[in-house]
């Protein structure tokens, strides 16, 4: 496959250069927004990274002023392009292969060690670790309760604990709390239908971008996406440009009764992802409202988008109005601009629901992480996305 990146002012003309070079079997492998360079007078740019297959037919070449340059290192075939973005999103764990449950309590980890005994002075050591712990845990906005309960988790195995693996016993707590739903994607007789709801401004669409290039470049599926969001401005050209780029087709339902017509089109396909418009969790009217057009078209999975930068008391009157929704999981964004994560197992813990994804960025495909419990119990205890 010959893989290219294109840069241009909009997206738009950088899908033409695209469409221009590599032809309309061209796939999308990612985009990016290359940010203004002040000193070299240099304005915002938007990239995509595309590849098409060995031997398709390409049209003939076109001269082009070349209106930016970042060097780079090209990929150098599809199948690592493929294999980069499946570890970076997955973490070497494909969703197929898990289901949704939490992993195993701290208990059956620890239960076959040694006893080891301590001199006076370690025991000090270790209840002084432990109130640092509960500081920590405190100051990455972990709710007092779940703190306790961390906290008497590690004092039933006090006599195993040392300096050197209390953390790890910290984290074992905090994953044996998060349950995760992954992905899973497979064809079928008849598409499954995947939902997104959410407030507005949580990144509801580029979250359903990234789902959708997922979808089709790593499992292989033929996606529809369906935009009921013809509310806000610019919203449904946001999809469709995203739509005509990766090549994945959009239709829009203006009522819930276009909703039978739409899937009908669809029927053919693997995977429809329906983007509902951000509703304000306090407006009962405008929820009611989007659940007419997900009842019309009887949803498989529904995702709740959150904002990891949102307080807990913001999160939990989300995540209790749009119960209306039956969701099935969560999905954070924006983690790359939350200072602090214990907001995320308030959120788990107390409405117990799975976390499906994160996402950490613009770029799209790349800026996505199938949730892990360990991955999320380490954010949360050590403030950082490793």
């Amino acid at each position: 496959m010959q893989i290219k990146k294109f840069v241009a002012p909009t997206l738009k003309e950088a899908s033409q250069q695209m469409k221009s070079e590599l032809g309309s079997e061209a796939i999308i492998l990612s985009t990016r927004i290359i940010p203004p360079n002040i000193n070299a007078d240099l304005p915002k740019m938007f990239e995509i990274t595309a590849g098409v297959e060995n031997g398709a037919e390409l049209p003939a070449p076109k001269a082009a002023p070349k209106i930016y340059n970042e060097p780079e290192t090209q990929p150098q075939s599809f199948q690592e392009e493929l294999n980069r973005l499946s570890k970076k999103i997955y973490s070497n764990n494909m969703p197929a292969k898990k289901t949704a449950q939490a992993p195993a309590p701290v208990q059956t980890k620890i239960k076959k060690a040694a006893a080891p005994k301590f001199a006076p002075d370690e025991d000090v050591s270790i209840e002084n670790e432990l109130k640092e712990i509960v500081d920590t845990l405190l100051m990455r906005e972990v709710k007092k309760n779940i703190v306790s309960a961390v906290l008497n988790q590690l004092k039933k195995y006090k006599s195993f604990l040392t300096p050197s693996n209390i953390d790890s016993y910290v984290l074992s707590s905090l994953a044996s709390m998060i349950p995760t739903y992954h992905f899973e994607v497979h064809k079928s007789n008849k598409p499954k239908v995947v939902s997104l709801v959410g407030p507005t401004g949580v990144g509801k669409t580029t979250c359903i971008a990234k789902l959708a290039v997922i979808s089709k470049i790593l499992h292989n599926l033929d996606v529809g996406l369906i935009s009921v969001d013809t509310y806000r401005l610019g919203a449904l050209d946001q999809l469709r440009i995203f739509s005509e780029v990766s090549n994945i087709d959009m239709l829009i339902a203006y009522e819930p009764s276009d909703i039978p017509r739409i899937l009908n089109s669809f029927k053919k396909k693997d995977i429809i992802f329906i983007d509902t418009a951000g509703r304000s969790q306090k407006n009962s009217e405008h929820l009611l409202k989007a659940k007419e057009f997900l009842n019309a078209a009887r949803v498989d999975e529904t995702y709740l988008v959150l904002s990891a930068t949102s307080t807990t008391k913001n999160l939990f009157d989300v995540a209790d109005k749009f119960k209306i929704f039956d969701y099935n999981s969560v999905l954070f964004s924006k983690i790359d601009e939350a200072v602090a994560f214990g907001n995320i197992l308030n959120v788990v813990s107390s409405f117990d629901v799975p976390i499906s994804f994160f996402t950490n960025g613009q770029v799209i495909p790349d800026d996505i992480i199938s949730a892990d419990p360990e991955f999320t119990a380490n954010m949360i205890y050590t403030g950082k996305i490793n």
